[in-house]
């Protein structure tokens, strides 16, 4: 944003918060301002990741160990998730 006052930065700031996503089986968070938008959450797994959607991750059309399996490809590390019933962080390395 190039708006030059407080309130354009501060909107910017808000816009790049922290995402959080959840089911019964799995919590999914999205931090944007990791994102390198590589692509491959939505090419790999295009029911659960969809930008075209206001809410564009829909964890609960997948199963838990799909989605984690796909948040593991995340490059950048911008995907995360815990598993709620083994709780455990996925995390790229």
């Amino acid at each position: 944003m190039n708006c030059g006052g407080e309130i354009c930065i501060l909107a910017e700031r808000v816009s790049n918060r922290l995402q959080t996503y959840g089911t019964d089986g799995i919590i999914v968070t999205f931090d944007p301002n990791l994102c390198i938008h590589s692509g491959n959450c939505l090419r790999g797994l295009p029911l659960v990741f969809d930008r075209k959607r206001k809410r564009w991750i829909r964890p609960e059309l997948a199963s838990a160990g799909d989605v984690a399996s796909q948040i593991e490809r995340c490059p950048s590390g911008a995907l995360q998730y815990t598993l709620k019933s083994n709780p455990s962080s996925g995390q790229k390395e």
